[in-house]
């Protein structure tokens, strides 16, 4: 098709990502993949596909509309969770294909009982427990309650585990507030084991949790940003590195975003380059225009101040990225042409452009900058990176 950009998917380094993860994990708590976000911005079918093939089997997603979409891609077998929005009709659909959600209030609870007695089926449910983070969860003191509605209610429920959320378990600014969700979600476990009734798998740590909260695996754990080859922040990152005496990053960047020169032109000493005079050349300069601005995902913050490479090589963004084009200096780099690969994230050459560096520019977390590229972008499966 007529694509303006391209992402590449590696194969080899989400294999890479999954053996570094599974052994971090361990042989007794599952794994769940997290593909949240459109799968953190790799394409929620694609990635998701590749990474049963590559032997995931649990996926976690936030709304039902996201597992909607995920169980038209996966293979049968895989299991779904859905942690957050799925209320109506998205409830009612999760029952009967047999999803498994977060139960964290008890009007959703009653309604979970309505829909499976409606079906005749059973809801798969995860109670979630308020241990800290003051977003979503049962209090410990309805936890008794609600434990009970569950016994009474076993022919149409199966809690399929127990959960919490930890608030930042990344920065050791967070210490002493993690360390008292730990303790509550050890008081909830207390509870359960006092009602005496099956809770399923216990699940409280996340990608962060995994790596800084010793004690915290329980029977599953949750899986995001590292799959995709990122840390949850540059501090755990550090930690991690030299707690272990590592020297080079373990983690492998699934994704490489790559377009095309559409245009090479010559601006003239003081000619200003795009809309307004936000740049003046001093000197002539050979501009290459490319097809990607802001409607693309190419952040308007990176006026300036981004880069791409080229033949190799790093081109700086020269004057405001347009809702549909950018244009970078190529002065120095010989032999540019249209229909050049222009590498806006990964590696060419020898070179590379990381997200993390787009967030340094941008004022973006890598969370956030990988969220927001758009969904129509293509996706597509490589054994690796050129």
């Amino acid at each position: 098709m007529f694509n303006v950009s391209t992402i590449e998917l590696s194969a080899e380094a989400l294999r890479a990502n999954l053996a570094f993860i599974r052994h971090l994990v361990g042989k007794g708590p599952a794994l769940c993949t997290v593909v949240k976000g459109n799968a953190y911005g790799h394409g929620i079918g694609t990635f998701s596909g590749l990474a049963q093939d590559l032997g995931a089997d649990r996926f976690a997603v936030y709304s039902a509309a996201e597992a909607y979409e995920l169980k038209q891609q996966l293979h049968n077998g895989a299991g779904l969770y859905i942690m957050g929005d799925v209320d109506g009709p998205g409830l009612d659909w999760a029952v009967k294909h047999d999803v498994s959600f977060n139960v964290f209030e008890r009007a959703r609870l009653s309604q979970a009982i309505k829909s499976a007695q409606a079906q005749g089926k059973r809801a798969l449910i995860h109670l979630e427990v308020e241990t800290g983070m003051h977003r979503t969860g049962f209090a410990l003191e309805e936890l008794p309650q609600v434990l009970e509605t569950c016994r009474l209610n076993g022919a149409t429920l199966e809690v399929a585990g127990i959960c919490s959320h930890f608030a930042g378990a990344e920065s050791r600014s967070n210490h002493l507030r993690i360390q008292g969700q730990q303790k509550r979600f050890k008081e909830a476990l207390a509870v359960a084991e006092r009602a005496g009734m099956p809770i399923g798998r216990r699940h409280l740590a996340c990608s962060a949790g995994l790596l800084n909260v010793p004690g915290s695996l329980y029977d599953m754990v949750r899986v995001g940003i590292l799959h995709y080859g990122f840390w949850p922040n540059d501090e755990t990152r550090l930690r991690f590195c030299h707690a272990h005496g590592l020297t080079t990053d373990p983690l492998k960047r699934v994704i490489r975003w790559w377009s095309r020169v559409m245009s090479v032109s010559t601006v003239p000493a003081g000619g200003f380059i795009g809309y307004g005079n936000s740049f003046q050349a001093q000197a002539p300069a050979r501009i290459a225009t490319i097809p990607m601005g802001y409607a693309y995902g190419y952040s308007r913050s990176l006026s300036n101040a981004g880069h791409v490479l080229v033949r190799g090589q790093k081109a700086p963004v020269r004057g405001i990225v347009n809702m549909n084009c950018i244009t970078v200096d190529v002065t120095g780099i010989d032999g540019v042409e249209k229909g050049d690969e222009a590498v806006l994230i990964g590696s060419q050459g020898g070179n590379s452009i990381s997200v993390a560096s787009f967030g340094d520019l941008s004022d973006q977390l890598n969370y956030e900058l990988l969220t927001r590229l758009p969904a129509a972008i293509p996706r597509m499966v490589v054994d690796k990176h050129p």
